[in-house]
């Protein structure tokens, strides 16, 4: 399974997501015959090289054929066109016309799947604005033509590549104010607003509209968290270029393709360490903490007597997280435990290789982990489990069976 990493420094939008896969690899000739099967004709695209302070990148430029159209919903993006004023005329689509369209044009792989589900997000995140529902929502903006071609045309990448996985970095808003349909407002514009709960933001010093709602939607919808890079082989780098150059920082976003480490066989790896400080809760409430952090995907889980403030005894409780379920062990500890705060810090692990050898024993099949380190075998210890479970089976005592694991490990390499 493919993995992308969204890097979006200086904000995301469609086009420059869409510059920034073509840059990577995606093969124009396949894209623009995907996007021919869209039941538009109003619209050309523009792919060229340029430069943003000294980064070269893909500009993707949606061209409709109304020159008074500005390209993204926002009507005076920073990013995709010139401040232009709002569009007032020409076709209002509703959510059910454009998903008609999209489910007509035979999209590869799940991208009609994505491309609906974004364009929902975005509908909802609108009705919510403006006090309607998503079935009602008139799209003179983010249903626009460009739109939906920077939309449908992401998707369709994503797919044309392999991505299996999305993963993005926080976005940042930007600062000022920006013409959209309803009047003038501050950046970031409602729609971005509503689409980012829940989501983190981040500091940036240029000014302008950072991320448009037609790339929020796109990255909230796909992505399968925010944080920082993951652990991965790279195969390609693509940078897509907005139609600024930026003041201080280049006005592209950056996309990272390649494949997850494979976490059995790595020997280093980046993960998240969660911590919170407990002086008022039952070793039953920790007990049950711990299972239920296990199994919403902890990497491992511990607790450490410490004294805390005013001298009263307590625990230190902590996982460790990987970027998938970091968010769904914060989550956990705060749901089963009092605390208040969750500490979380990127750590970083050496470990062995590790694989799983069966070996035969008198009292069944046990599993035994090899660690390895260079290629040369560390360490090997048979699976608690499949000993306990064992033990319980043939009613031995415990020791007996992992003992007798052991003995079958040794003569198998003897």
């Amino acid at each position: 399974m493919s993995i992308i990493y969204v890097d979006a420094f200086s904000g995301a939008s469609g086009d420059m997501l869409l510059g920034a896969l073509l840059d990577a690899g995606l093969p124009e000739a396949g894209l623009r015959e995907c996007l021919a099967r869209l039941p538009l004709e109003e619209y050309r695209i523009d792919v060229r090289r340029e430069k943003r302070l000294g980064i070269m990148a893909t500009r993707a430029e949606v061209i409709v054929a109304d020159a008074d159209h500005a390209h993204d919903h926002t009507h005076g993006h920073a990013h995709e066109h010139p401040p232009a004023k709002p569009r007032a005329h020409g076709p209002a689509r509703r959510l059910p016309d454009i998903e008609k369209l999209i489910q007509w044009a035979g999209l590869p792989g799940r991208a009609a799947e994505w491309a609906t589900a974004v364009f929902r997000r975005l509908a909802e995140a609108e009705a919510k604005v403006h006090g309607s529902t998503p079935e009602e929502v008139h799209f003179h903006e983010v249903g626009a033509v460009d739109s939906i071609v920077d939309i449908v045309g992401v998707c369709s990448g994503l797919a044309m590549l392999g991505i299996g996985r999305v993963i993005s970095s926080p976005l940042p808003m930007g600062s000022g104010y920006v013409n959209i349909a309803h009047g003038r407002f501050p950046v970031p514009p409602p729609a971005v607003v509503e689409l980012m709960q829940g989501r983190p933001t981040r500091a940036c010093d240029e000014t302008g509209e950072l991320t448009t709602p037609t790339g929020a939607a796109i990255l909230v919808t796909l992505a399968e968290s925010f944080g920082p890079m993951p652990a991965m082989t790279v195969d390609a780098i693509g940078y897509g270029a907005g139609a600024r150059q930026g003041e201080r920082t280049p006005n592209v976003v950056r996309v990272v393709l390649g494949r997850p480490c494979d976490e059995a066989g790595a020997e280093a790896d980046a993960v998240w360490l969660l911590e919170a400080n407990l002086d008022d809760t039952t070793g039953e409430t920790l007990g049950a903490t711990t299972q239920s952090l296990f199994a919403a995907g902890a990497l491992d889980v511990w607790l450490a007597p410490v004294t805390m403030k005013k001298g009263r005894p307590g625990v230190v409780l902590a996982c460790l997280a990987d970027d998938a379920h970091l968010a769904a062990l914060e989550e956990t500890i705060f749901r089963e435990t009092t605390t208040f705060g969750v500490r979380r810090s990127r750590v970083l692990r050496t470990k062995l290789a590790r694989e799983h050898v069966d070996v035969e024993t008198p009292f069944g099949c046990v599993r035994v982990k090899v660690g390895r380190r260079a290629g040369q075998i560390v360490t090997a210890m048979p699976e608690y489990d499949d000993c306990l479970r064992l033990a319980v089976e043939k009613g031995a005592a415990f020791r007996d069976v992992y003992e007798a694991a052991r003995a079958a490990w040794a003569k198998r390499g003897a």
